[in-house]
């Protein structure tokens, strides 16, 4: 079938030009001649195509060839008999066709020439580009040999294109033509001459038809078909009579099951007979062992005791240890607070010392500050006498003057006292707007502070709130303090995992599936695993993808648990050679119980708790971690506050309180609605203060207004007055000649009050600076005193309790030495009781071994006697070989609470039970061998049967489905055959139709050669000769469309055609070539093609006339032999 697409054929033909034939006398070919393009396509060939072939012997041919074939269009020309259909049959046979699929014989042995031994062919295809089959073996070209015997057997020989040997099996030439698609019995890829007269000269539509189905593989498929449905009615026949048998099979296995349970009571019978000789042996010495079961109960308890004389002694030996520990750490603080205090004092002292230096300035600043009031206070005097003069003078003058100068002067001096007013006024409102912004200014920073610490409070309440739901939830369900969505998302994954979705359930939370040794150490484990508490953990990455589809369902927005992808494995590692091994403080691996291996192994991957140590103290911690020789192979520890320590460094943890692993969720739960009452309260509490602070900057701003507008307005008074007195004074009048030395001298004291001023204020400014750094740093003195006091003060409790662990030091030894010598006296009594006991038990040993040699039918240690008390009354102890022996051959000890009497009536019935029984049963093996051979002939024919069934059911669906395909495919190569065909007819005006009949398998084909509608169309039985083989040759292309194939061979395909019928089917085979550069076409005919055009692509291969003096070929009958291949 078609696997590229074929180019349109209904291009118009290029004008022909009469080619250069090539003739040689040994049939050798020329090369081609110039090139004509006769397409747009230039690809050519590269696997598959014939690139030569040679003849030996074969036929009535001595020699032909070698044959070099073009890339494209091949013409092998030449009289009948010169050896043209030779070239096709050798081309069929050598490629791996039988002789009865060339039409030219019935054995193989027939195409030998006469009185030859073996006939040769030998066959080159083109192995190139990238479809190339093994090209690192065969190289660019793939040579086939073929021998043929006289006695019809064939060999074959595959080789290089180097000539190299590769293979002589027919397999790897069956596999090349898989690999090229070459398909010798295909009619349609080699159409021989017999094929194509009887194609011609049919006349039944079911021939085409089949030809169809041939020609596109369509035949193969349907016997394929066929021989599988045969195939499943065979094997529905076998499941129907193995069921039949199935029964049989079952009845007899039920009859051979119930005579082994026969033999299964028998069993229990013989094993009750030996319990009850055994309980008899220990009848009687029960009441002897009562005696020593008091000793050796009291010896237990007091063994029981010596545990806790020993938990006692370590249990205050390690109080020594703890409280010598505990002393030494408090020694060690109480000499680190005498360091710090020795380190504080000499920084203390040179506080003292700088702020005595700036006491003295400051101290110095203000007498000169004082100094400059009281000289500016004498310069305010001297400036009232002065000016009281100028006033008394100038009054003197204004009485003098008249009534208007006096106006003025008491306007002047009221609008200048209104002005100094006014000035004191601006000044004052001035620092309260300053005092007011600062107020404001400080009030916001104080309320953004509040309110950021009010957004830290409620979210810690919200996140306190979450983690008491969760807990709160946790009282009758412990996943939920892993997640409110927790619960929901495990049932999600058992679900999953019930319908078979994984492949390997997945394991977590991992915190959920882990349980503390010690309780103390939940918070240093908490922060060791940290988000493994949450995680889950796969086995694969499928059931990883499943996982985070299903937890994207219940973790939509927010952060979902981390997934950890590792195999499965059902030990747990081992991390002897990397873990870390403290004889006083356990690793976190340690520490914990877990029973999954898978959780064991994804912890020590991911987070290698093997190496991790958990010291409780933190002091211990640094001194093991931080030490000269941290522990092997140990990187880090965490305390039981959850602080972290490594051998270089140490962070402290702020978390408090465990999330999953308290144990006491009521305590947890009252802790956190403290804590919540707390925070609320707070909450509260920065509301009424943040009021407060609100209040206050209403307030300031209000007063900060007021007294802008005020200090606006007496601005605006200001300059008024300024301008009134400027006004006032630029009126003249008449002055004395002894008012101006006095109006001069004041002018001078001005000027000096002013500089004074300004001198005053610098020396302010300066005193103030030195105050503020002089209260700086006797601020830094008193504190740092304070501290000294404080670190002080810490040294007296650590005294106290320095003294109190010293105490308790000895006190722990006093204890430690009482339990000691308890023991002591405790291990005495027990050796003086194990001795007492061992004499007891000696004397009990001994008349076990005689109660087992009386039992013992081959120990002949004793005389038989029917009174077991008799024996061991009245027989001294046997020697110790002899209890070795007897205690060998007899029976254990049981526990026994029935009489000897009543023991042996039981015995008795027993044994007269079983004989009973054993005559009734027969052989025991051969009734277990033919009751496993029963069952395992049920089982397999059950087996089967099912086997069977499934097959079956299997095929029918597969069967069904290759069905729908093999139809679809029909119709559509049907479509496209009608369709090409189509195209090929109207190529010489003619007209077509072509009806497919798959159910009644017909194929009919209706042509008119005339033109439009003017002719009804009409079967190809009424067509001339030439017009047929036309209409067959469209019919043969179009199927060339719709089937695949590297080569075309076609021999004396213009038969019974005229010359016009014959130059149009050429024109439209050649046009195709042309359109298909990528495959090789052969056509054979006795034609001369003179007038083919010359083209690179065109290739005439001339054969030389034929020896008409040679004989008739050897064609015997058909024969039923097969042709025998090896």
């Amino acid at each position: 079938m078609s696997k590229r697409k074929s180019n349109s054929i209904g291009e118009s033909p290029h004008k022909r030009v009469r080619p250069t034939e090539v003739h040689d006398e040994d049939n050798e070919v020329g090369p081609s001649q110039p090139p004509l393009p006769l397409g747009s396509h230039t690809t050519v060939g590269e696997v598959g195509i014939v690139e030569s072939i040679s003849l030996k012997n074969f036929m009535c041919h001595s020699l032909l060839g070698p044959f070099a074939f073009g890339s494209n269009v091949n013409f092998v020309v030449g009289n009948n008999g010169s050896g043209k259909s030779a070239v096709l049959t050798a081309l069929m046979v050598g490629l791996g066709g039988k002789a009865t699929t060339t039409n030219r014989g019935s054995s193989l042995k027939g195409f030998v020439k006469e009185g030859e031994s073996s006939a040769d062919v030998s066959i080159t295809l083109r192995n190139k580009g990238r479809d190339a089959y093994k090209p690192e073996v065969f190289g660019q070209a793939i040579i086939v040999d073929l021998k043929i015997t006289r006695e019809g057997m064939r060999t074959y020989k595959l080789k290089s294109k180097a000539g190299h040997l590769v293979s002589a099996k027919k397999d790897e030439l069956l596999a090349i033509l898989d690999h090229f698609n070459i398909q010798v019995d295909n009619p349609v890829s080699m159409l021989t001459q017999e094929m194509s007269k009887h194609f011609l000269h049919s006349k039944g539509e079911g021939d085409k038809y089949r030809f169809f189905m041939k020609a596109t593989q369509l035949e193969q498929m349907k016997e394929d078909y066929t021989y599988i449905i045969t195939t499943k009615n065979v094997t529905l026949d076998t499941v129907e009579k193995h069921e039949e048998c199935l029964e049989g099979l079952k009845r007899k296995y039920l009859e051979k099951e119930d005579r082994v349970k026969s033999l299964a009571s028998l069993d229990d019978m013989h094993s009750k007979l030996e319990e009850l000789k055994n309980q008899m042996a220990w009848a009687l010495v029960s009441e002897m062992e009562k005696e020593v079961k008091p000793m050796r109960e009291k010896l237990q308890s007091e063994e029981r005791s010596t545990i806790k004389y020993d938990q006692k002694v370590d249990e205050w030996k390690a109080k020594v240890v703890e409280a010598e520990k505990k002393y030494k750490g408090i020694r060690e603080q109480l000499e680190a607070i005498t360091v710090r205090v020795q380190q504080l004092e000499p920084q203390s002292a040179e506080l003292k010392n700088e702020a005595q230096s700036r006491s003295k300035a400051f101290n110095t600043a203000q007498a000169s500050v004082h100094r400059f009031k009281t000289n500016l206070r004498d310069l305010e005097k001297d400036k009232d006498q002065l000016s009281r003069r100028i006033n008394e003078l100038k009054l003197s003058i204004s009485q003098t003057s008249g009534a208007e100068t006096q106006v003025r002067v008491e306007r002047m001096e009221k609008l200048q006292t209104d002005l100094d007013t006014l000035n004191f006024q601006d000044s004052t409102l001035g620092q309260q707007m300053e005092q007011f912004q600062q107020a404001v200014s400080r009030a916001k920073d104080e309320l953004e502070k509040m309110m950021r610490e009010e957004e830290d409070l409620k979210r810690s309440m919200e996140a306190i709130r979450r983690k008491l739901q969760t807990m709160e939830g946790s009282r009758s369900d412990r996943l939920r303090r892993f997640g409110e969505k927790m619960p929901a998302l495990l049932a999600a994954i058992e679900d999953a995992d019930r319908k078979g979705q994984f492949r390997k359930k997945p394991v977590g939370p991992l915190g959920y599936c882990i349980r503390l040794k010690d309780h103390e150490q939940a918070l240093a484990v908490e922060k060791c695993l940290g988000s493994l508490m949450v995680a889950f953990t796969c086995d694969n990455h499928e059931d990883e993808k499943l996982l985070q589809g299903l937890m994207r369902g219940y973790y939509q927005g927010g952060r979902r648990p981390q997934i950890i992808t590792c195999q499965f494995f059902n030990r747990v590692h081992d991390t002897s050679r990397r873990a870390v091994n403290h004889p006083d403080y356990p690793s976190v691996l340690q520490s914990l119980e877990i029973e999954d291996p898978v959780v064991a192994n994804c912890l020590i991957d991911q987070r290698g708790i093997e190496t991790i140590l958990i010291i409780k103290s933190p002091a211990e911690a640094r001194r093991v971690m931080q030490g000269r020789q941290p522990p092997r192979n140990c990187y880090q520890a965490f305390t039981k506050e959850g602080d972290q320590c490594y051998n270089n460094r140490y962070y402290s943890n702020d978390q408090r309180r465990c999330d999953y692993l308290s144990r006491d969720v009521e305590e947890e739960i009252r802790q956190l609605q403290e804590e919540m009452q707390n925070k609320e309260a707070h909450l509260d509490r920065f509301s009424q203060q943040k009021q407060r602070v609100e209040e206050d900057i209403r307030n300031n701003n209000s007063l900060l207004k007021r007294a802008y507008d005020d200090r606006k307005r007496a601005k605006d008074k200001f300059r008024r007055l300024q301008q009134e007195i400027s006004d006032l004074q630029n009126v003249e009048e008449p002055q004395s000649e002894d008012l101006k030395p006095l109006e001069e001298e004041l002018e001078e004291i001005n000027n000096k009050i002013s500089a004074g001023r300004a001198e005053s204020e610098e020396a302010r400014r300066k005193m103030a600076q030195l105050k503020a750094s002089w209260e700086e740093v006797e601020q830094r003195y008193r504190q740092h005193k304070d501290s000294i006091s404080t670190v002080a003060e810490e040294a007296e409790p650590i005294k106290e309790e320095l003294s109190k662990s010293d105490q308790d030091v000895e006190k722990s030894k006093h204890h430690k030495k009482h339990y000691e010598d308890k023991r002591k006296v405790h291990i005495n009594t027990i050796q003086a009781l194990k001795a007492s006991l061992d004499l007891k038990e000696q004397e009990l040993t001994v008349r076990l071994a005689i109660i087992r040699a009386i039992f013992c039918v081959c120990c002949p240690l004793l005389p038989v006697c029917p009174c077991l008390m008799c024996v061991l009354c009245c027989n001294p102890p046997v020697s110790q070989a002899s209890v070795v022996k007897a205690t060998e051959i007899c029976p254990e000890r049981s526990e026994v609470r029935r009489t000897a009497r009543s023991l042996d009536s039981e015995i008795s019935r027993l044994k007269l039970k079983i004989s009973t029984q054993q005559d009734q049963q027969g052989d025991r093996e051969e009734v277990i061998r033919q009751y496993q051979e029963a069952l395992v002939n049920y089982s397999n024919i059950n087996q089967q049967v099912k086997c069977l069934k499934r097959f079956i059911q299997v095929l029918c669906k597969i069967m069904d489905d290759r069905h729908r395909v093999y139809t679809e495919l029909r119709r559509f190569l049907s479509v496209r055959c009608k369709m090409y065909f189509d195209s090929m007819l109207s190529q010489r005006g003619y007209i077509g139709k072509m009806m497919f009949e798959h159910k009644n398998e017909t194929l009919s084909i209706s042509v008119q050669p005339g033109v439009g509608d003017k002719a009804a169309l009409s079967d190809m039985r009424s067509l001339s000769g030439g017009e047929r083989s036309f209409s067959t040759v469209c019919f043969v292309l179009s199927l060339w469309a719709i089937a695949e194939a590297p080569f075309r061979a076609l021999d004396e395909f213009d038969v019974y055609m005229d010359m016009v019928n014959r130059r149009i089917s050429m024109d439209m085979m050649l046009k195709i070539a042309s359109s298909q550069r990528y495959r090789q076409f052969i056509f054979l005919t006795p034609q001369s093609m003179s007038s083919l055009p010359v083209n690179n692509l065109i290739r005439i291969l001339r054969l030389k006339d034929p020896d008409r003096g040679q004989t008739a070929l050897p064609f015997g009958q058909r024969n039923e032999e097969e042709e025998e291949e090896e």
